[in-house]
């Protein structure tokens, strides 16, 4: 069910109206998180349906309701900013900085993935300047942290074939890679402890649902078969495919979030309240283009 019951306050920003139900009691769910991606933020005219400079609106809107969620953090999926045309570096990093400010609203903690779209005209080193993740996080494009003796793991697939970063728009984003430092690092962290692991990545991983090959992970037959060995990996939250997906394999749950640079407001946004319960049941409430769904553990 999509949640469009809505009114707008006199500054303009979106409230939740009080009657909206949650399917959570306080106590019943240890873990609430919010999920936003593809903002593709950018002061530049709409391109077919992709409504670039509504995006930091849209953003605000979904801060609003996470702000009034009692969330744990929230996390954005990548392609957070996008370009102007032509691409110019110090133009592009004033769109990072804009949406970044409107991102700081958030009461709490807030964390990042790298998105193909993040390297355009600047390095991940630029991206990470201009952009705060919480606490240990802090300045890294992978990591991992823990809420409530979960643990979540942030990967980033934008490396090229030969290990290299993508950088300033110098890269195939058809030709996502995790490279072998990466891997290493992944398995270290799932042999690490017995705690239910959820993983966040901008690029697809689950090839074998039948999305284009584009939009996938070049490796990531190898990372999903590491996922699986180490029967931990609970579910693999993904961004960068627009129209969104859903998939289930050996006891893990592929979700991609629709895209909220798609169509324009008042009618279209894309963003979601996670719950996970104590048996690790996923509740996702939808807002929008998100659609609301229930991932049991039984699947």
């Amino acid at each position: 069910m999509n949640r469009r019951t809505f009114i707008k306050t006199s500054s303009g920003v979106i409230s939740l109206l009080s009657g909206t139900a949650f399917w959570s009691c306080n106590n019943a769910f240890p873990v609430r998180f919010g999920l936003i991606t593809d903002i593709h933020y950018a002061d530049r005219p709409h391109l077919g349906s992709r409504y670039y400079s509504q995006s930091k609106q849209k953003l605000l809107e979904a801060v609003h309701v996470f702000n009034n969620s009692n969330l744990d953090f929230i996390i954005e999926l990548g392609d957070y900013k996008d370009q102007d045309e032509p691409p110019e570096k110090s133009r592009t990093l004033v769109f990072l900085d804009e949406i970044e400010t409107v991102m700081r609203r958030f009461n709490g903690p807030v964390y990042h993935v790298l998105g193909n779209h993040d390297m355009d005209s600047i390095s991940k080193q630029d991206f990470l300047a201009h952009t705060k993740n919480h606490g240990t996080a802090e300045g890294k494009s992978y990591y991992s942290f823990v809420y409530h003796k979960m643990k979540f793991i942030v990967l980033d697939a934008n490396y090229n074939e030969d290990g290299s970063d993508y950088d300033s728009g110098n890269f195939d984003w058809t030709s996502a890679q995790i490279p072998d430092s990466q891997i290493q690092w992944l398995k270290n962290e799932l042999a690490e402890s017995n705690d239910p692991v959820f993983v966040f990545v901008h690029q697809l991983l689950d090839r074998f649902s039948g999305v284009h090959d584009s939009l996938c992970i070049r490796n990531a037959g190898e990372i999903v078969d590491i996922l699986e060995k180490s029967n931990r990996v609970q579910a693999v939250f993904q961004g960068h495919h627009h129209e969104g997906n859903y998939s289930y394999r050996n006891g893990i749950h592929y979700f991609t979030m629709k895209a909220a640079i798609e169509g324009s407001m008042p009618e279209n946004n894309s963003f979601a309240i996670v719950e996970i319960d104590r048996e690790l049941n996923i509740h996702i409430k939808g807002f929008y283009n998100c659609e609301d769904q229930f991932l049991t553990k039984s699947t």
